[in-house]
């Protein structure tokens, strides 16, 4: 039994949810999105909350009984709080520039200057520092999608410590050659 999709979901004030035909609407005041779930699944809005229910009670039921609870209330929180994605960019040189619906990475690649990478038409992208990029947005999947692929750019490597990480990611650091090689 999914522990997430028994409990019922609470509904925020000037949230609405609504079910039908195999997709949930969710809007509220940042946007709106819609959650695919099959048909063994049922969903039950009463006022202020909804309650995830499955018909088919084998493995496969149970599975998407607590995926789809789990997308629904990402979902409720995305159009009702938002999300946000914080990167730094460590590194000498390396930087962000935004520029209208475009963002350049500069992280040292000789030749070839900066990485233009565009950005969705949902998030909003801020750069506070050069070496800080913020990304909002409703949809969580977008976000994090965003996020890794500016990560992935140039990913913090573990001798120096540079590259583009998440704001709250540990860099297991390694010792080089010649620290290994003294001590004899």
């Amino acid at each position: 039994m999914s522990r997430k999709g028994i409990k019922a979901i609470k509904i925020p004030a000037g949230t609405t949810v609504s079910a039908n035909n195999g997709i949930i609407d969710v809007k509220g005041n940042l946007g709106s999105l819609q959650v695919k779930y099959p048909s063994f699944i049922n969903i039950v809005v009463n006022g202020d909350s909804v309650k995830v229910e499955r018909t088919k009670d084998d493995k496969e039921g149970k599975t998407f009984h607590g995926t789809v609870a789990s997308n629904l209330m990402n979902a409720i929180h995305g159009v009702t709080l938002g999300y946000t994605k914080k990167l730094k960019i460590v590194g000498v040189g390396y930087k962000a520039i935004l520029g209208g619906k475009t963002i350049a990475i500069h992280a040292g690649f000789s030749g070839f200057g900066a990485k233009e990478v565009s950005i969705p038409a949902n998030l909003k992208v801020t750069v506070p520092a050069p070496q800080e990029i913020v990304i909002n947005g409703f949809d969580k999947e977008l976000v994090g999608q965003f996020a890794a692929s500016i990560r992935s750019i140039r990913k913090p490597e573990p001798y120096n410590g540079k590259g583009i990480m998440y704001d709250n990611e540990i860099i297991v650091r390694k010792v080089g050659k010649t620290a290994e090689g003294t001590k004899k």
